[in-house]
């Protein structure tokens, strides 16, 4: 390592350091430490399935073994008090928790626009995610089909959009509306809001890959949080390469 060259990292402290590579044991837990070697993004711990105790271990693992940001999603009640008395208060959006937010780097224009106003917190799980890889998003809100003209009063900010994520339950059109519109990338995701005939997002999903505005993307239901990270592996790929 250089560290041990340059005399500033002991080799016991190097050895210690490289157990962690590239995963570490917490139990019932591997935590990746390589992920943003591998991809350039950080870490998270998706919160359902797992005890509070199992969370405190992960994160307790990621924080003192790592630099970059930490964030864990969708936890419950009891997953949250038990974090936040351990680590302290995070930065959170709809279960979504983050600790040690990197700095925005992307200085460009990226968007999340949502049909409802019931497709909010999805609309917030991704503007989270966004920030835990360094982008800040912009937001707008409740532009639906069923009144087309609150989506034409903001064109102007759609257009001037480099990546938009269209977030939409019911029938999923907005995502088609959007992508007929604007050429940049277009990230559709579909939500469990709807009636009966909506299927708890299976509706808009199905009718966003049906969608005939050409090279739209689709993820899963209410996954704002993989929206997130399509849009940071599209703005990372257009970043310069540094010559070696």
């Amino acid at each position: 390592m250089d560290g041990v060259s340059a005399g500033t990292v002991s080799p016991d402290e190097a050895v210690e350091r490289l157990k962690r590579l590239p995963f570490s044991d917490v139990g019932d837990a591997l935590v990746d430490h390589h992920r943003h070697l591998r991809q350039g993004t950080p870490e998270a711990v998706y919160g359902p399935g797992k005890t509070p105790e199992q969370c405190v271990l992960i994160v307790a693992e990621l924080l003192a073994h790592g630099t970059g940001p930490i964030l864990v999603t969708r936890t419950n009640q009891d997953q949250c008090l038990a974090l936040t008395t351990a680590f302290g208060p995070a930065e959170m959006a709809n279960g979504s928790m983050l600790w040690r937010a990197a700095t925005p780097w992307y200085k460009g224009r990226a968007l999340v626009i949502s049909a409802g106003t019931a497709d909010v917190p999805v609309v917030d799980e991704c503007l989270l995610a966004l920030r835990a890889h360094g982008i800040i998003g912009a937001r707008i809100t409740d532009v639906g089909v069923a009144g087309l003209h609150r989506l034409l009063d903001r064109l102007d900010d759609i257009m001037a959009a480099d990546v938009i994520v269209v977030v939409a339950g019911m029938e999923g059109a907005l995502a088609s509306v959007i992508g007929g519109l604007s050429g940049k990338p277009v990230i559709a995701v579909p939500t469990n809001v709807g009636y009966g005939s909506g299927l708890e997002g299976v509706t808009a999903l199905l009718a966003m890959h049906a969608t005939c505005a050409n090279g739209v993307t689709v993820v899963g239901i209410d996954n704002g949080y993989g929206a997130a990270c399509a849009v940071s592996r599209i703005l990372r790929s257009l970043q310069p390469k540094e010559k070696s």
